[in-house]
């Protein structure tokens, strides 16, 4: 495996055999399916729940949340961790729906790589579009998977020529599937050249393989139709032409990408990803901190909170914070300094998750996703370290594009409704305000679905029915500045200020003139719409 950089010293075994990654696609596109195909090639799980299956048994492992189990979506980010061959791998699913979209951003500063995940009908859809950009602009490695290869899929070159122009990377085919639709038979392997059959009676049996040399193997006519073989010849030839060989070193650094084809419901192909994930995925990398870079060799401990998820278990007021272990080898009951407040915390009850199922994690590595329950301590952004005050950045919090204000049914409990909204403003789950003048608060979502999801959130987990209001303002803005700037634009600004979870403060808008004169009149104040989650 090539290491990004050529002086830095080879990596601990048990670091090295790490590979953390999220799947990322649009929605519907079979990420929630392939994650319960690695699970169940990792030994983690007996029997794959479809989505959609019926009965308790069979629920999806990393759908928990009562509403996505209802609708069979993806409302938020889950983090599981397995064995497969020599490996440990930590997978985040993230969700499809672009309403989610600020918690798949997030989620992605936590992981080294990414798997695409692409509709073999549908090709590169938007919101995999917008994605891809986050993990252009952190070079993350990625992995394609082209699902659904069983339905009516467009032709393969077709497919690989929208990746190549729409997300500007070089594609190289790692298998090549034999077929399409009702006639798809399975794949042939590029890497390894072994055929791969395609077995449609058990869905949750591994596929055949079949040893070959090369593409002349008269064994192939066996298996394979007179006609699709002709064409499979014909395809790989002019594949082999036209598109770049696989380059390792290309695709850590985020220039090439490797397309696998197969049927995350039907278990095919997902193995052989597995396999590439493993040989060609990045082990884990150095992270971005202030004042220094944290690298994963190191052997003092150091960690950041990338998502907090409460109430996982409703039975428990449980808050867990998803810490993504940045170096060293961390040990049940290790003291580590919170930066933020400067306190020690002693971290006696981590937990590895496999999705909802959890258990004691007695040690963890870099590259490591552990959770840590706590009562509020821990929030988006913090870093825990044995001693250094480290701070890692690069974890964004965007600007709500819809506002509405909200109120508790019963008026009696509206103290009630201001601790549920904080801890969902600190989950990262919307964004409180809390208007200078008047009552009430105001939340801020990036999509309409959020405030379904918050409302009967808040309903379920805390017995309070709640409604929300159209609001007068339209977006919302951290203010930045000298103190006495800020004072001045405050004082002279009172209807439109209002103050986020953490205290800061934030100017809510109706137009974009609003913004327009700010910045006329106040030179010394700057708006912006995305702000650090850091202290």
């Amino acid at each position: 495996m090539l290491d990004q950089t050529p002086n830095r010293p080879a990596l601990p075994a048990e670091i090295a055999r790490r590979r953390t990654f999220a799947i990322i696609s649009h929605p519907d596109a079979g990420k929630t399916t392939l994650t319960e195909k690695f699970l169940l090639y990792g030994g983690a799980i007996q029997m794959a729940g479809q989505v959609r299956a019926k009965g308790e048994a069979r629920r999806t492992r990393s759908d928990f949340m009562k509403m996505e189990q209802d609708r069979g979506i993806s409302v938020s980010a889950s983090a599981m961790s397995f064995d497969f061959r020599n490996f440990r791998f930590n997978l985040v699913d993230t969700p499809g729906h672009s309403d989610f979209s600020e918690d798949t951003y997030r989620t992605l500063t936590a992981v080294d790589a990414a798997v695409m995940v692409i509709d073999g009908a549908k090709g590169v859809e938007s919101q995999t579009r917008k994605l891809f950009e986050v993990c252009r602009l952190r070079d993350l490695p990625i992995l394609t998977f082209c699902n659904k290869m069983d339905r009516e899929s467009r032709d393969t070159f077709e497919i690989i020529d929208e990746i190549q122009e729409n997300l500007a990377i070089d594609v190289t085919p790692a298998s090549w599937p034999i077929g399409v639709g009702r006639d798809f038979l399975g794949c042939y392997d590029l890497l390894n050249d072994r055929l791969q059959l395609m077995d449609r009676a058990d869905r949750n049996v591994v596929a055949d393989t079949i040893e070959i040399n090369g593409l002349d193997d008269p064994k192939l006519a066996e298996h394979v139709p007179a006609h699709l073989l002709e064409q499979l010849l014909e395809e790989v030839e002019m594949a082999r032409e036209l598109l770049p060989a696989l380059d390792p070193q290309a695709v850590l650094e985020g220039h090439m990408t490797p397309i696998w084809f197969g049927s995350a419901i039907n278990s095919f192909g997902v193995r052989e990803l597995m396999d590439g994930i493993g040989d060609f995925g990045p082990e884990p990398q150095t992270q971005s901190a202030e004042p220094r870079q944290i690298a994963p060799e190191e052997t003092k401990v150091a960690g950041f909170v990338f998502k907090v998820q409460a109430n996982m278990d409703p039975k428990h007021r449980d808050r867990v914070a998803f810490l993504r272990m940045a170096s060293g080898h961390f040990k049940r009951g290790m003291k580590l300094t919170h930066v933020r407040t400067k306190k020690p915390m002693a971290i006696s009850n981590p937990v590895l998750f496999l999705a909802s199922d959890r258990e004691l994690a007695e040690e963890a590595w870099a590259g490591d996703i552990i959770g840590i329950p706590n009562h509020g301590q821990l929030r988006i952004g913090d870093t825990l370290t044995e001693g250094e005050a480290l701070r890692v950045t690069g974890i964004p919090s965007f600007a709500p594009e819809l506002l509405q204000g909200i109120r508790a049914g019963d008026p009696m409990k509206s103290k009630h409704l201001e601790k549920a909204l904080m801890q969902f403003a600190e989950e990262g789950a919307a964004k409180v305000f809390k208007p200078m003048i008047g009552a009430g608060f105001v939340v801020g979502v990036v999509g309409q679905l959020q405030f379904e999801v918050l409302a009967s959130r808040i309903e379920m987990e805390y017995g309070l029915p709640v409604r929300f209001e159209p609001s007068q303002f339209t977006s919302a803005r951290w203010v930045s500045g000298g103190r006495q700037a800020i004072d001045k634009f405050v004082n002279s600004n009172k209807q439109h200020i209002s103050y986020d979870h953490d205290g800061d403060v934030v100017y809510l808008t109706r137009l974009q003139w609003d913004i327009d004169r700010v910045e006329r009149d106040y030179p010394d104040v700057k708006l912006s719409a995305t702000k650090e989650m850091m202290v």
